[in-house]
């Protein structure tokens, strides 16, 4: 049997108690790549993505030179903040995933929030 990496353990350690606290919100969740930076606003009890943004898309992509900086982070957390705003969702809770919330997962959050959602 494989065991399982500690990055696995992390995330799911972190999940469990999102899940605890905020069942009824919807989860805001980030993913970091060596190039790139993705969010994610997901409905767990429908199960599906109400909306995302990340710096793979081609208007951010001609906006910033990097994706892998915290201006390109902040750029994403606006972007899906606004499009949160769009579907009248005010209120999330963060899923930082097996990330530090720090550097470019932290300055994701804050744009987020100077952008409207609350968490």
């Amino acid at each position: 049997m494989k065991p399982i990496s500690a990055e696995l353990r992390r995330k799911m350690r972190v999940r469990t108690r999102i899940r605890k606290q905020a069942a009824d919100r919807i989860r805001l969740t980030v993913f970091r790549s060596g190039q790139h930076i993705y969010a994610q606003l997901i409905d767990d009890r429908a199960g599906k993505t109400l909306a995302c943004a990340s710096t793979a898309e081609k208007d951010l992509r001609e906006k910033i030179k990097n994706g892998a900086s915290v201006q390109a982070a902040k750029a994403v957390g606006a972007l899906v903040a606004k499009r949160g705003k769009e579907l009248k969702v005010e209120r999330v809770v963060f899923d930082r995933g097996a990330y530090l919330f720090h550097g470019r997962v932290k300055a994701l959050a804050e744009a987020a929030r100077e952008a409207g959602l609350q968490f």
